[in-house]
């Protein structure tokens, strides 16, 4: 195997034009059977993942209000638990109601809560 000059090869490339470079990319990608677009399209959609947001949230009750006893059916509606796991969990607020979660999903809740009077975050 020819020994291989790697700084004389980046001079080469500093030296090119656009088109030359372009030319370049080409014919690598077909002696070796790549492509250069893969990672730019791997890198864009993981990019617009954090552009749209989390897509996975929390409900956190942090405070359940005034109107507890109405907080605490929501909970149960929502959880599917017993009135006195219910009651455990809004008495020691703060605490998740739901984890991992869509963003619609957790709106959703957030605005039940709300409406019975307690103090939603979502995270």
């Amino acid at each position: 195997m020819a020994k291989f000059d790697i700084a004389g090869f980046l001079s080469a490339i500093k030296e090119m034009s656009v088109l030359e470079l372009n030319e370049l990319v080409k014919a690598i990608e077909e002696e070796f059977g790549v492509t250069a677009a893969a990672p730019i399209a791997v890198a864009a959609t993981a990019a617009a993942q954090e552009e749209s947001g989390p897509t996975e949230v929390s409900v956190i009750l942090k405070h359940p209000g005034q109107a507890k006893l109405g907080v605490i059916k929501v909970v149960r509606e929502l959880t599917g638990l017993g009135l006195k796991e219910a009651k455990e969990l809004v008495d020691s607020s703060p605490k998740p109601i739901k984890e991992n979660i869509t963003p619609e999903e957790a709106e959703t809740i957030k605005a039940k809560l709300v409406e019975a009077g307690a103090e939603v975050e979502i995270k």
